[in-house]
């Protein structure tokens, strides 16, 4: 939201459910369902008052969700329900189901369901077709078959078919193009953009539409992206690009600044270079290193909003 602020223009906030257990006082182990629950509730009402102090408008979702994991899914729902009934919109604005790993139909069948009950509170659903490799949050894919991290046109338009046909129903797919979680060398990630550009084609000719894009995609595994790669896939229909890893990166990196820069008065409470009886508390004050990982990570969303063309657009 700071990041915003400072450019001009909308941000998302995205919970994991890992995450969400983390902010109920749990490790983020994915394994307490009441924990994962309400740890991103609470993030979902903390981020709602705070995003009043800086003014910018913020977009509340929630990431990857296996099957294993409905019942955090359904959770979330309900308490967008609750919200709804007293103030009229959902607490979150969308939320992603991941059922990449389930056949097809599976896949679709369950998020046309989903999307049923969702559209009735104006909550958008993303769907994911193929698979994000590398490994995030818990969910490994480290050694999926390369084959499965690139979709096929005609499993974009099925989905597409199915969804566009629930009344009020709104959804993006994370269609895989390549993509991977994560930043790797040179060479061991082949993005292939044009992927969702011939589906937009394709889908297009079906439809016998006007629009050049009838999807709206999401881009998952950004972080390390070349601008290219980026600037192609939103002339492809890309709504929306994750970049957790590089901004995960330039938090530590600004904590890891941080200590570098006073080191000499975090090795004790008491002593350092101005004194053996000085004390050291305002330095190791948690909230000192921690505004400093802010800034970076601020810093880096700039260009990430600089990159994705949001500057100053609402």
């Amino acid at each position: 939201m700071e990041a915003a602020k400072k450019a001009g223009g909308p941000v998302m906030v995205t919970f994991s459910r890992g995450g969400g257990q983390f902010l109920a006082g749990k490790a983020a182990d994915n394994t307490d369902d009441a924990a994962c629950i309400a740890g991103t509730v609470a993030g979902a009402l903390h981020v709602r008052q705070v995003a009043k102090l800086y003014g910018v408008p913020v977009i509340l979702h929630t990431d990857h969700c296996q099957k294993s994991w409905l019942p955090w899914f359904d959770g979330l729902i309900e308490a967008s329900e609750e919200y709804f009934e007293k103030n009229g919109e959902p607490l979150f604005s969308s939320h992603m189901l991941d059922l990449s790993e389930e056949s097809l139909e599976d896949n679709i069948a369950i998020c046309k369901k989903y999307l049923e009950r969702m559209a009735k509170i104006n909550l958008l659903l993303e769907m994911e077709l193929g698979v994000t490799g590398g490994e995030e949050d818990g969910v490994d894919n480290t050694d999926v078959d390369s084959s499965r991290l690139y979709t096929q046109p005609e499993e974009v338009w099925q989905v597409y078919e199915t969804l566009s046909a629930v009344p009020n129903g709104n959804f993006t797919v994370a269609a895989a193009f390549g993509n991977v979680h994560g930043v790797y060398a040179p060479g061991n990630v082949s993005l292939k953009p044009v992927i969702l550009h011939n589906t937009q084609k394709f889908i297009k000719e079906k439809l016998g539409c006007d629009s050049d894009k009838p999807v709206s995609f999401v881009f998952h595994g950004g972080s390390g992206s070349s601008l290219e790669d980026i600037r192609y896939a939103i002339e492809a229909g890309v709504v929306k690009m994750n970049i957790d890893t590089d901004t995960q990166w330039a938090f530590w990196d600004g904590m890891n600044d941080y200590q570098k820069k006073n080191k000499d008065y975090l090795q004790a409470q008491i002593g350092n270079p101005e004194g053996p009886e000085k004390p050291n508390k305002k330095y190791y004050d948690p909230r000192m290193s921690l505004r400093s990982g802010e800034e970076k990570m601020a810093d880096r969303l700039v260009k990430c909003m600089e990159d994705l063309k949001c500057i100053d657009r609402l």
